[in-house]
């Protein structure tokens, strides 16, 4: 089943259709979905690395656009749609202590942004936190521009250079690769549970 799954992501890297499913992926796991555009995007650089910094350049547009939609959320939605998202990820507790470090010292909203656009913490807490807070939209957008850009460009960077080897890695140890990033997304959902 899971040859199955990777060799059916890989052809979807080859349909007009993967730029498509992928943006759709970025945009909607930037407010409130939680599996990140990396499942999609690594394969699809795989299947063909001559596109690699278009790939990101997609994820990172549709990610942006969709944390736009996150800090929506949080700016006009917050009860109805907002809080239950944070609940989802046990982050609802941390909203008042944050709010009060984002008033007292703005250059937090930079680097919290920033942090959250690179690592695996999920990025739609932090914008559905910046909407609620009403932090400042330009500052937000450039931040996440900057940080979705570099997390998928580095990424897409490392692919384009080492794909090959990488994919032959990833096809002889599929199992071993699926297990790992299953314990890599479980853990991060733990982590977050306690972060």
């Amino acid at each position: 089943m899971i040859r199955a799954l990777y060799d059916w992501t890989i052809s979807l890297a080859r349909t007009p259709y993967a730029l498509w499913a992928l943006a759709a992926v970025a945009f909607i796991e930037s407010s409130v979905f939680p599996i990140p555009p990396d499942v999609l995007m690594i394969p699809m650089i795989l299947a063909a690395p001559h596109r690699a910094f278009v790939i990101a350049g997609v994820a990172t547009l549709a990610s942006v656009a969709g944390g736009v939609l996150g800090y929506g959320i949080g700016y006009g939605l917050y009860e109805t749609v907002g809080r239950p998202v944070l609940e989802f990820y046990g982050k609802t507790d941390s909203w008042d202590t944050l709010q009060a470090r984002f008033a007292e010292d703005p250059a937090l909203v930079f680097w919290t942004i920033a942090f959250a656009g690179v690592t695996p913490f999920p990025y739609k807490v932090i914008t559905i936190f910046s909407g609620a807070a009403a932090m400042n939209l330009p500052l937000f957008i450039l931040t996440s521009i900057l940080a979705r850009g570099l997390r998928f460009f580095i990424v897409a960077g490392l692919l384009w250079k080492y794909g090959a080897p990488i994919r032959d890695f990833i096809e002889r140890r599929l199992g071993l690769m699926f297990t790992l990033f299953l314990v890599l997304l479980i853990g991060g959902f733990v982590a977050i549970r306690y972060l």
